[in-house]
């Protein structure tokens, strides 16, 4: 099987090959051959490996210590048509229920219970209907303004224009709430999104979710739905997350890659990026820097 592993530079770091050249050795690729997408930022390596599991697990062993990423994947099928991603802490900087929370002064009561469930110690569900619940009297006026000072994640927008102008589908998919999953899907253009939604009644929060919450599962789901409808094969799908509740979906997509993950989640994804930023997941589809979208 032709592999190839694709090497990303940290943010701030500088890739080499003399470090591309000891982690392939390291990780058990004993020939290969480079090519450089971006002068010291990424490069991929193809090689032959019988085991792509093992591979991906040498590789990522080999990069302890290390300022870059490293995606591993058939070369067959890289280049992906459907990319569905979480929004808060992947696509955007923040977890906006946490934010929400600082609003009424309950920031660190409710960020200790959106840790826990992004760790996957708590049910996503049961967690989220407490804290918003937490939040009833919370004023649409003062979500928009928050909404406002959403920032998005460094190389959300190129991730997304890059894929849509080369044909691709993007889904925002989010356990998180329409009124901040509109104006950022909007922000970054993605085509659909898919979120909570909040019961508002005299324009401020209830406390109450509407049915259905979108959890797990329902990420899992979405990805599915969206695959079928668009006619894809499950190979030409690309997901993104950080915590618990995106397992199912990273696990359900062609390449589940964990962003700057909780641990279960890094370790249970087909990839992890830990240091760059998302244009990773260009490169690690083959894109050069030139095909990136301004």
């Amino acid at each position: 099987m032709k592999l190839v592993a694709t090497f990303v530079a940290g943010r701030g770091a500088s890739l080499c090959e003399a470090a591309i050249r000891r982690a392939l050795q390291d990780g058990g690729a004993a020939a290969f051959s480079l090519d450089w997408l971006a002068a010291d930022i990424a490069c991929d390596a193809f090689f032959e490996s019988d085991d792509l599991v093992s591979s991906r697990a040498r590789l990522q062993a080999s990069l302890t210590g290390q300022t870059f990423d490293v995606v591993v994947q058939p070369v067959q099928g890289r280049r992906k048509k459907l990319l569905v991603a979480d929004m808060d802490s992947t696509m955007i900087e923040q977890e906006c229920i946490d934010e929400l929370a600082g609003l009424v002064g309950i920031r660190d009561r409710i960020s200790v219970i959106t840790e826990r469930a992004m760790a996957g110690e708590l049910n996503f569900e049961t967690a989220l209907r407490e804290r918003v619940a937490l939040l009833a009297g919370v004023t649409l006026d003062q979500i928009e303004m928050l909404a406002a000072r959403i920032t998005l994640t460094p190389g959300a927008r190129a991730l997304v224009q890059a894929m849509r102008a080369h044909g691709a589908y993007a889904a925002l998919v989010t356990g998180g709430f329409t009124p901040f999953t509109e104006p950022v899907a909007a922000r970054i253009g993605f085509d659909e999104t898919f979120a909570n939604r909040l019961e508002i009644v005299d324009r401020a929060l209830t406390g109450v979710v509407k049915d259905p919450v979108q959890g797990r599962e329902g990420k899992r789901a979405a990805l599915a739905g969206l695959r079928e409808r668009l006619g894809l094969a499950h190979d030409a799908t690309l997901a993104i997350g950080d915590g618990a509740n995106d397992l199912d979906m990273l696990r359900e997509a062609g390449l589940g890659v964990a962003y700057h993950a909780k641990p279960k989640v890094a370790e249970a994804a087909h990839a992890r990026v830990d240091h760059a930023d998302l244009t990773a997941l260009l490169y690690a589809q083959g894109y050069r820097r030139e095909e990136f979208v301004a």
